[in-house]
């Protein structure tokens, strides 16, 4: 009978311990999920009410619908051009700053102040550095004799512009994550290494980047996550132009929000499960090759 109190007060315990968590994931996750879902079902009208119930045909002719695909395939785009150069960049600075040389430090300061800086604030600085007829980058171009770029209105750079900021701004995240697992590898390896005969990049792509597997995974998903979600810089940059270049999934929410909640609703849904399958595949894939230290 003790046994059975016990435990029936141990899990009276954990229930209680669980339930804000649970409510809150509820309140703030799962429902706002389930509502957006069930709006996809209907056809909005003009002014914003449920009008007609269509079931799955809205979500068939949003998934095939010309603006979604090209949405879906600018936001592809982007993350090929944001994660794995924020990625390399990251790495390749924190190796640099792992060196033990006098004034280390201030640099790895300046390597990771961009972690503190929000999305705002680099959007703007890049448009400061960029804007076609007052940009400082045009300015010095201009000085020098060359003929200035517009790199925000051309739908040939818009994207791999908008990119540029987004891997700059990314680059603290992983130069901090990557730079303190590296500080936690045991110097006897790279010396039983250099007594082999390994030089410098053996050295790297034999114990650093194995041991490096699990942050690098963390990094490369929480990086695809963001890049499919950004919008901040888009607004601010490009406002999804020229020409739809740079008009990802959830800025194309964004616009398509106010003119009908239906569609839009099905789009956030579809984001929604594009993620988290390729988050699944990533975990799945990548969690086969990596090697975790007992």
């Amino acid at each position: 009978m003790a046994v059975k109190r016990s435990r029936r007060r141990e899990t009276r315990l954990a229930t209680a311990l669980v339930a804000p968590a649970v409510l809150i994931l509820g309140v703030f996750v799962l429902y706002p999920l389930l509502r957006t879902a069930w709006l996809g079902f209907f056809v909005q009208d003009p002014f914003g009410r449920n009008s007609r119930w269509v079931g799955l045909d809205q979500y068939r002719d949003v998934a095939g619908s010309d603006s979604f695909l090209n949405s879906l395939g600018v936001t592809v785009r982007f993350v090929v051009l944001t994660v794995p150069t924020a990625l390399v960049l990251g790495l390749l600075l924190a190796t640099l700053a792992n060196q033990q040389l006098r004034g280390i430090r201030l640099f790895r300061i300046i390597f990771a102040s961009t972690i503190a800086t929000s999305v705002a604030v680099a959007s703007m600085l890049w448009l400061v550095l960029l804007e076609p007829s007052t940009g400082i980058v045009n300015q010095v171009l201009e000085a020098a004799g060359r003929d200035p770029v517009n790199l925000l209105n051309d739908p040939d750079t818009a994207l791999a512009t908008v990119a540029l900021t987004t891997v700059w701004q990314s680059l603290g995240l992983v130069f901090v994550v990557t730079i303190a697992a590296m500080q936690s590898i045991p110097e006897v390896l790279y010396e039983s290494a250099r007594v082999d005969g390994h030089g410098r990049v053996s050295r790297f792509l034999r114990i650093t980047v194995p041991l490096l597997g699990p942050q690098l995974m963390f990094l490369t998903v929480v990086l695809t996550i963001g890049a499919f979600q950004s919008f901040g810089q888009i607004d601010i940059l490009t406002e999804g132009g020229p020409q739809d270049s740079t008009n990802v999934m959830v800025y194309s929410i964004v616009q398509q929000l106010p003119l009908d909640r239906g569609a839009a609703s099905v789009e956030a849904v579809l984001l929604f499960l594009v993620v988290g399958a390729l988050s699944f595949v990533q975990f799945r894939w990548l969690d086969r090759r990596v090697h975790y230290g007992s």
